[in-house]
């Protein structure tokens, strides 16, 4: 079991976990001893990874047919955003990166930032980032720009970031958006809709 879990994990650079759909070769025997096993003796991996993709495709032609990924780019930025919420996680080394850049700017800006604290990744990241967004948008006059904050990761890792209704709520928001998710290699469907996407 372990060979075959440690094999899923080299493919997709997370173990598996709750809520992926995963396509199993399995041996099932009947003794009389035990009854009825199933051993487990194959995961695909390239499976889950391409469910994934299939699924950030549709979300982006989704996306595409309402109108939404250019929506948040039509807003304006500010010359300098002072007002900022965030959305990451307080352990993220991302969001202690951000806020140390921030602190210590060459051009000597004072910054507010209001940490809206998430989960960043698993099955539970979708609905509590869209708490998050949510909540700011309660309090959009106290901010002149969302930045969401997530460093580097697998792919499954970052699919929460693949999420429609992220997608769509970001893009809705009356705020410039600004991305910082995963390594620069990488681009989630937020980072499309957003409206500046950074590394």
């Amino acid at each position: 079991v372990r060979s075959v879990l440690g094999g899923f994990r080299e493919v997709t650079g997370t173990p598996i976990a709750p809520g992926m759909k995963a396509l199993f070769q399995v041996e099932v025997k009947l003794t009389a001893q035990y009854g009825f096993s199933l051993d487990i003796l194959q995961i695909d991996a390239s499976y889950t990874l391409g469910e994934l993709e299939r699924e950030r495709r549709m979300t982006i032609d989704r996306l595409t047919k309402e109108g939404l990924l250019t929506k948040n780019k039509q807003l304006e930025m500010p010359v300098v955003a002072q007002r900022i919420a965030v959305i990451s996680s307080s352990g993220a080394a991302g969001y202690g990166d951000f806020v140390h850049q921030l602190s210590r700017n060459s051009a000597g800006y004072l910054f507010q930032h209001e940490l809206f604290e998430t989960l960043v990744q698993g099955d539970g990241a979708p609905s509590s980032i869209m708490t998050a967004l949510k909540a700011i948008v309660k309090r959009r006059d106290d901010f002149d720009v969302v930045v969401v904050i997530r460093g580097g990761g697998s792919k499954i890792d970052l699919h929460c970031f693949d999420s429609y209704e992220v997608a769509s709520a970001i893009a809705w928001m009356k705020l410039p958006v600004i991305t910082g998710i995963g390594h620069e290699r990488d681009e989630s469907v937020t980072d499309m809709v957003a409206h500046t996407k950074c590394k």
